[in-house]
C-alpha cells in the first residue's frame, strides 16, 4: 500500500478480488512476512514483460537532472564494497548531485535477490549466485582473494605458515568457514579459524597486535592497508578469482535516474 500510495484497506480489497479471480490465495503468511504462492510466481513470470514495457513507456516521459534532483536512491552493497568502494563513489555523487539522498543497505549473495524483489533496493553490488528471471547483471570487476596480517613481514607467507596461524572469518551468517576452506580442502590442507565476525570494518582493531590472518578481496585489502594497521599479500596457494557484479531488475532498466546511478557504480 505504501509503495502504491494507497490505503491498506484498498489493497486488501484488491487482493481479495485477485484471489477470487485466480482461485488462489496468491500470498500466504510465513512468520512475519507475506510470501507469494507458486501460482503468484507463475503469474508474475508471465506479466513481467508487460510490466517492463510499461516501465519503458513511462520512463520516456521523465528526465533526470542530477544537479537539481532531490531523489532518494536505495543501494545494496556488500560490506567489503561499502568499506572500499563507497567513499570515492559518494564523493563523485555529492559533486554531481548534491541534493540526492543515498540509503545504503548491506547485501550479500544470499539476500540480494530478495531485497531487489521486495523493492528495498533498486540496485545491488556484491558477489551473486542465482538471480530472478527478470534481473540483470553486469560484471564490474574480477576479484582476487588475498590475505591480511597485522605483523608485517619482508618474506612471503608460506602455505605451512598460513595453515598453522589462527584465522578470522568474516561471515554475515555466523559461519566459521568460507571459500578458502573449500580451496584448501582441494589441495589436502586445512586452516584453523578461531573467530567469526559479521563485518570487515572491525578487523583493524581486532587483529592489531595479534598473529591472526584474514582473507579479503583485493580491493578491500588495499583499503585496509591504507590505514597502516594491516598488511596484505598474495595467498600462498592458487585460488579462482571471484566476480563482483552489479544487479538490478529489468523494470528499472530504462529509468533515467537509475541509469545515471548505475553508470556511477560501474
Amino acid at each position: 500500500a505504501e509503495k502504491l500510495f494507497l490505503g491498506q484497506p484498498t489493497i486488501s480489497a484488491a487482493l481479495n478480488r485477485l484471489r477470487a479471480l485466480f482461485n488462489d490465495p496468491l500470498f500466504i503468511r510465513v512468520g512475519h512476512r507475506m510470501e507469494p504462492t507458486a501460482r503468484a510466481q507463475e503469474i508474475i513470470h508471465h506479466l513481467s514483460p508487460a510490466l517492463d514495457a510499461m516501465s519503458v513507456a513511462l520512463s520516456l516521459t521523465r528526465e533526470f537532472d542530477p544537479a537539481s534532483s532531490d531523489m532518494t536512491f536505495r543501494i545494496g552493497l556488500s560490506d567489503d564494497v561499502e568499506y572500499s568502494l563507497l567513499p570515492p563513489l559518494l564523493r563523485a555523487i555529492r559533486q554531481e548531485a548534491p541534493g540526492v539522498v543515498i540509503v545504503i543497505k548491506q547485501v550479500n549473495y544470499w539476500n540480494v535477490s530478495e531485497l531487489l524483489m521486495s523493492g528495498d533496493i533498486t540496485v545491488g553490488v556484491c558477489l551473486t549466485r542465482e538471480l530472478p528471471a527478470n534481473a540483470k547483471r553486469k560484471l564490474l570487476r574480477s576479484v582476487k582473494p588475498m590475505v591480511v596480517r597485522a605483523d608485517k613481514s619482508d618474506t612471503p607467507m608460506t602455505l605451512d605458515e598460513y595453515c598453522a596461524r589462527p584465522h578470522v572469518v568474516v561471515s554475515h551468517v555466523a559461519n566459521i568457514s568460507s571459500f578458502a576452506d573449500e580451496w584448501l580442502d582441494a589441495i589436502g590442507r586445512k586452516r584453523h579459524a578461531v573467530l567469526s565476525v559479521p563485518q570487515y570494518s572491525t578487523l583493524p582493531a581486532l587483529m592489531a597486535g595479534t598473529d591472526l590472518l584474514c582473507n579479503l578481496p583485493d580491493h578491500l585489502t588495499q583499503a585496509m592497508a591504507n590505514t597502516g594497521m594491516l598488511f596484505g599479500e598474495a595467498l600462498p596457494f592458487i585460488t579462482p578469482n571471484l566476480e563482483l557484479s552489479m544487479v538490478w531488475l529489468s523494470v528499472m532498466d530504462t529509468d533515467p535516474a537509475e541509469r545515471w546511478l548505475r553508470k556511477r557504480l560501474e
